[in-house]
C-alpha cells in the first residue's frame, strides 16, 4: 500500500488503534515542548503525579510568553521553571532566548520524530517532516511521563502546490489563502499535508509559517515531507546528521484533496477579528495604520526580518506608525546583525524588543485606541492585543513593511512603483551563526533538586469525581467560535497568574462578562456547580488548559455545545468538565442564561453508554444530549480528571 507522509509518521509511532478516520489511536511521543505560560502548570502537574524524571527522548521548556517583569510574579515563575527543568530532566531555554517553535526547530527538531507541545502552534514543527501536536498541558505532562497521546484518527487533506510565488508574495500569503478557503473551522478533524512541485521553492522556514497557522483552521496538525529543503535548513544549523528523507510513496492518496497554484497568489490580509476573515490587500488599501509589528512564531525566520530591513533600507517609517520589531530568537538577532539588517531597521525608526512572544499574546506592544495594527502574527481575536477595541490585521512581512513606509494599508506591489525598489530575494547562508549559550541542559539526576516556589505559585487544585445527578443553573451562554482567549484571556494583567489557579480564575470570561467569576462562585456554593451553553466550534484557538482548569475550579460541571474545537474539547475531558453536545443543534435555542437545568443519572448514563436527557426546569422542556468521548475518556471524566485517573491506575 502506498503511504503518504502523514500515514508513514503515524504508522511508525502507532501503539494501538487503526488508521481509520474517527477511530481513537494511541501514538508514541518522542519529544515535548512547553512554554512558560502553560509550562508552569505542566510542571505542577508532574509534581502532582509524583514523577521522578521525564521519559521522552527530549523535553524542552521555553520562557517566551511571560517576559515582562513588572513585579515578582513572572520572575518567580522563571526560577520555578528552571528548578523544575533540573528536577525532571528537561532542557531549559532562558528568558530572552526566543520563541519556542523556531528555537525548537533550530536546535532540537528532527524529521520522523513526534512532538507534543503545550502550545497550539506546535504543529509548526511539521515543516521538518515531524508529526507534531498542540495539546493541553496535562496531555503534555502525560506524554512526558511516558504515556501515549490519544487522538481520533484525522482525515488527511492533501494540498498539492504547483508554480512559484510571485514577487511581493510570500509564505504567509499561502496560509492566508488556505484560511480564505477553509476559515477557522474548515479543517477540524484533519491533518493537512502539503506536497507537489511547488515545494521546491519553499524553504523550511517558509513551511514553518504555513504549518504554524494550520492551527487557525482547526487542523489537528500540518505535515510537510522531509526533503532537500529540510536538509539545507539542518545543514545551516550544523545538524545535517539529524536529517532523514521522508517522502510520500508514488501513488499515495489522500482522504481529501485541494490544490494551490502559487504563481496565482496575491498579497492577502486577515481583517479584524478573525484569522479567517481574509481578503486581498488591495481591497482594504488606504486605511490609516497606527502600528506595525514584525515577528512572532508565525513569521519567525531570518528572511522574514531581513526582507523588511531591505524594504525599509534608506527610508524612515511613517511618523504616525509605531514600527515594532519582535525578534523570534537571539540567534536571529545575531544573524540579522551580521547581515546588516539591524542597522537598516534601527535607522528606519524600528523599536526593537526582546526575543519572545510579547505582542502576539498581549504581553506589551498594545496598540493605541481606535488604531489599526498590522501584525505578522497568527491570531487577531478581539482583545488579544491587550485592548478591548483593537483592530488587528494579519499579514506578510512585505505587506507590514509597506504599511510602515506609507502609514496606510498598502499592497506591497505598489512599493516597487512608489519607491523604485526591486523585490528583495533572500538567499540563506551556508551556515548561520549558532547560539546555544542560553540553553541549559538537563541534569542526569534531579531527584534532590528542590522546586523553587514563589508566593504566586499555587499547588495544583484537587477536583472531586463526577456526581450521579445535577440540578444546576446555566450561568452563561455564548455563540459560535468562542476562543480560549475569550474564555481565559492572556495579556500582561492575566498571564502572570498562570501558575496560580485561584488567582487566574477571577478572569474567566472577563472580557465578555466581568461578573462571571462572582456568579460562578455563588452557583457553586448554592447548587454545587453550573454549566455553560456554547455554539459551534467551542474553545477554538490557543491550547491553554487554563480555559478548562479555571472554570472547573469555579465549579463548572459541563458545557452544552453544538460542537467543539479539538484541543479545547480534550482539555475539558482532562479536567473533568463533561463536553456534551446537543443531539439536535436547534435545541441550543431552548436554553437561556440563568435557566435551571437537571441532568439526572448522568454518571450512570456515561458509564453505561446510555442516552443522556437534560430537563430545562425553567422552561419545562426535555433536551436529548450526546457526547463524542471514548470509553477511556469517559473513565477520566468519571474520575474527576486525568490526574485522578492517573493516580487510580497506580502508575
Amino acid at each position: 500500500m502506498a503511504l503518504n507522509v502523514t500515514q508513514k509518521l503515524i504508522n511508525d509511532h502507532l501503539i494501538s488503534g487503526e488508521m481509520s478516520p474517527g477511530e481513537e489511536i494511541a501514538i508514541r511521543i518522542d519529544q515535548s515542548l512547553t512554554q512558560d505560560a502553560t509550562g508552569t502548570m505542566v510542571m505542577l502537574e508532574l509534581e502532582a503525579m509524583k514523577l521522578d524524571k521525564v521519559k521522552t527522548e527530549l523535553s524542552a521548556q521555553y520562557v517566551d510568553h511571560n517576559l515582562l517583569q513588572a513585579d515578582f510574579k513572572n520572575a518567580d515563575d522563571h526560577l520555578f521553571l528552571k528548578s523544575a527543568s533540573q528536577r525532571f530532566g528537561v532542557w531549559y531555554s532562558r528568558p530572552g532566548n526566543g520563541v519556542s517553535h523556531p528555537v525548537h526547530m533550530e536546535r532540537f527538531g528532527k524529521p520522523g520524530k513526534t512532538l507534543i507541545g503545550s502550545d497550539s502552534h506546535t504543529p509548526a514543527a511539521g515543516s521538518l517532516g515531524m508529526l507534531s501536536f498542540g495539546a493541553g498541558g496535562i496531555d503534555v505532562a502525560m506524554a512526558m511521563a511516558g504515556e501515549p497521546m490519544f487522538i481520533k484518527m484525522p482525515k488527511v487533506l492533501g494540498v498539492k502546490l504547483t508554480g512559484e510565488l510571485p514577487d511581493w508574495v510570500s509564505a504567509k500569503d499561502v496560509v492566508l489563502e488556505m484560511l480564505r478557503r477553509y476559515d477557522v473551522d474548515g479543517c477540524r478533524g484533519m491533518i493537512i499535508e502539503y506536497y507537489g512541485p511547488g515545494l521546491e521553492n519553499l524553504s523550511a522556514m517558509d513551511r514553518h509559517v504555513i504549518a504554524n497557522m494550520g492551527t487557525e483552521m482547526g487542523a489537528t496538525t500540518t505535515v510537510f515531507p522531509s526533503d532537500k529543503a529540510v536538509y539545507t535548513f539542518l545543514n545551516t544549523q550544523a545538524r545535517k546528521e539529524d536529517w532523514i528523507e521522508i517522502l510520500a510513496d508514488e501513488g499515495a492518496t489522500y482522504d481529501l484533496d485541494d490544490e494551490i497554484d502559487l504563481s496565482k497568489l496575491v498579497p492577502l490580509i486577515a481583517c479584524p477579528s478573525s484569522p479567517g476573515n481574509v481578503v486581498p490587500v488591495e481591497e482594504v488599501a488606504g486605511r490609516d495604520v497606527g502600528q506595525v509589528v514584525i515577528g512572532s512564531s508565525a513569521n519567525p525566520g531570518l528572511r522574514d526580518f531581513w526582507v523588511v530591513g531591505e524594504i525599509m533600507d534608506g527610508e524612515m517609517s511613517h511618523p504616525e506608525v509605531s514600527f515594532d520589531i519582535n525578534p523570534s530568537s537571539r540567534q536571529v538577532i545575531q544573524n540579522l546583525t551580521e547581515l546588516g539588517s539591524v542597522l537598516k531597521l534601527v535607522q528606519a525608526g524600528a523599536r526593537f524588543h526582546q526575543s519572545g512572544c510579547l505582542g502576539c499574546i498581549g504581553m506589551g506592544q498594545a496598540p493605541a485606541s481606535d488604531q489599526i495594527s498590522l501584525r505578522t502574527m497568527p491570531r487577531n481575536f478581539k482583545g488579544r492585543s491587550g485592548i478591548a477595541d483593537d483592530q488587528v490585521y494579519l499579514c506578510s512581512p512585505e505587506t507590514a513593511a509597506a504599511a510602515a513606509l506609507t502609514g496606510k494599508i498598502t499592497d506591497p506591489r505598489e512599493i516597487e512603483k512608489k519607491y523604485n525598489k526591486s523585490y528583495p530575494k533572500f538567499t540563506y547562508p551556508d551556515r548561520e551563526l549558532i547560539n546555544t549559550q542560553m540553553l541549559v541542559a538537563p541534569s542526569d539526576d534531579g531527584t534532590d533538586v528542590e522546586l523553587v516556589k514563589g508566593p504566586n505559585i499555587a499547588d495544583f487544585p484537587e477536583f472531586e469525581e463526577l456526581q450521579g445527578s445535577y440540578e444546576i443553573p446555566a450561568i452563561f451562554k455564548v455563540g459560535d467560535n468562542i476562543s480560549t482567549d475569550e474564555i481565559m484571556p492572556a495579556g500582561a494583567r492575566v498571564l502572570p497568574f498562570r501558575s496560580n489557579i485561584p488567582g487566574i480564575s477571577d478572569f474567566v470570561y472577563y472580557q465578555m462578562d466581568e461578573t462571571f467569576a462572582d456568579r460562578a462562585r455563588k452557583a457553586k456554593e448554592r447548587h454545587h456547580g453550573f454549566v455553560v451553553i456554547g455554539g459551534d466550534n467551542y474553545a477554538q484557538g490557543s491550547s491553554r488548559e487554563h480555559a478548562a482548569i479555571a472554570p472547573r475550579y469555579l465549579g463548572q460541571v459541563a458545557v452544552l455545545a453544538k460542537s467543539y474545537a479539538r484541543i479545547g474539547w480534550q482539555n475539558l475531558v482532562n479536567f473533568g468538565i463533561v463536553p456534551l453536545e446537543f443531539e439536535n443543534p436547534e435545541d441550543y435555542e431552548s436554553i437561556e442564561q440563568n435557566d435551571m437545568i437537571s441532568i439526572a443519572g448522568i454518571r450512570k448514563a456515561l458509564k453505561n453508554d446510555q442516552p443522556i436527557m437534560l430537563e430545562n426546569k425553567t422552561r419545562s422542556k426535555n433536551i436529548p444530549l450526546k457526547h463524542s468521548m471514548s470509553k477511556r475518556q469517559v473513565d477520566i471524566v468519571l474520575a474527576g480528571g486525568i490526574i485522578n485517573h492517573f493516580r487510580k491506575r497506580g502508575i
